[in-house]
Formats: structure tokens, sequence, C-alpha cells
């Protein structure tokens, strides 16, 4: 079953009235609990189809089908409101707030939703265990390393339990033994956990970990 529906997808940007197209007439379904790899040459358009995927840019033309919700004609409000609760974003430098603990980013997500306090914690300790680091909850980013901040970055991703975790370049600021510590994770996290994946990566190693991998070049997929 599909849990993503693309169909005919188009994006491009104007500079001036300069038309540059990044994505041409992509269609393709992600089925529900891949895991999707992403790949291609820089500028090919892999992290404009993930953001699109993802709700954060809107397609110059075509349908994006999420859990049969169509997000493409949704307004910037509703929008916001249903990335919120589907979307799990984990991102290439963590963008983990410093004065903040493990705890406290990995709770910012659910800050939006109605959940009481004692529903939120739980909800946080249960992801920061998931993520094996129950025990480094009250360090804030700078007493963790790079590996450690990308997996409370990881945690903060999954705390609301989304329909889809999206990744680029998860692994692209890592050394070696922290990005295959960042890999077993995800896989945990699709094989365990059931969640569909859709990850960015230019690493050959880190796109050998998905079920399944597209490549893009110049605005098109293979």
């Amino acid at each position: 079953m599909a849990i993503v529906s693309i169909r005919k997808l188009s994006k491009s940007y104007w500079r001036d009235s300069l038309e540059i197209p990044v994505l041409r007439d992509i269609s393709f379904e992600i089925a529900e609990g891949d895991f999707l790899g992403l790949m291609g040459p820089s500028g090919s358009g892999k992290t404009t189809l993930l953001n699109l995927i993802a709700g954060i840019d809107k397609p110059t033309a075509g349908t994006i089908d999420v859990a049969g919700t169509e997000i493409t004609t949704m307004g910037e409000s509703p929008l916001a409101a249903w990335r919120a609760r589907h979307i799990g974003f984990v991102f290439q430098f963590y963008n983990l707030l410093p004065v903040l603990t493990a705890r406290e980013n990995v709770e910012l997500p659910l800050l939006l939703s109605k959940l009481p306090k004692k529903e939120r914690k739980e909800h946080v300790e249960f992801a920061l265990k998931v993520v094996g680091l129950a025990d480094r909850m009250h360090h804030y980013p700078k007493q963790l390393s790079g590996g450690q901040e990308q997996r409370v970055a990881i945690a903060r991703a999954i705390v609301t339990d989304p329909t889809l975790l999206v990744a680029d370049e998860p692994t692209g600021d890592l050394d070696k033994s922290s990005a295959e510590e960042i890999l077993k994770l995800l896989e945990r996290l699709n094989s365990e956990f059931k969640k569909t994946i859709v990850m960015v990566t230019h690493d050959p190693r880190a796109a050998e970990r998905a079920h399944s991998v597209r490549h893009l070049d110049k605005g098109e997929l293979s």
C-alpha cells in the first residue's frame, strides 16, 4: 500500500524573468513501511523533492498525496498543522537549540500539541530511550558528541509518532563510526517501529541501508 503518491510533479524557481526548472514531471509511489534512499549529484533536486513530500515547499505543478491527504492544495496554516502531526524531520546539522537540554529539545514538537505535561514527559523519555540516550537527557548539545546530537535530533523527529520520517543527509556531518550508529538506528526505526523513511544521501554506504533507492539527475527520477 502506498503511503506517498506523487503525480506529474514539477518544481521551478524564478530568478528575475528566468525560469529555473529543478524537478520535471516526476511520478512515483512510496510504500508504507519502506526505507527509501534518494540519491543524485549535488543540485539534482533531492532536497527539493524531500521538502515537497514533507510539505515544506509547494510544487509548480502536480500532486502529492500523503496517507490519504492531498497536501499540494492546502493553505499555510492547515499545512503547518499537518506537518506537525505527520512529519518527523532529521537534518544534516541537527538544528538543536544550544540553550535547551536534550530532553527540552526533544519536547519542542510536543509543545504544539494538547498533550498534558505528564504525557509529554513520558513521550520524551521513551523517544530518548529508543535512541539510546536516556542517560543524557539533562545534557546540553555542547556536552554531546556529534553522533549523540544527531540521535537527540532523531528522538525529536519521532516523539510525535509521525506518519513519515524524512532525513536530509543525516550522516553528512558525522565521522564513519557515528554515521554507522545513525544508520543502524534508522534501520531499527524502520524494522522495529515500522516507520516509513525517506532519506536523501550522496553516500553509497548510507544508501545501501535503504530498502529501495531512486536516483535523481537533472530533475528527472530513475
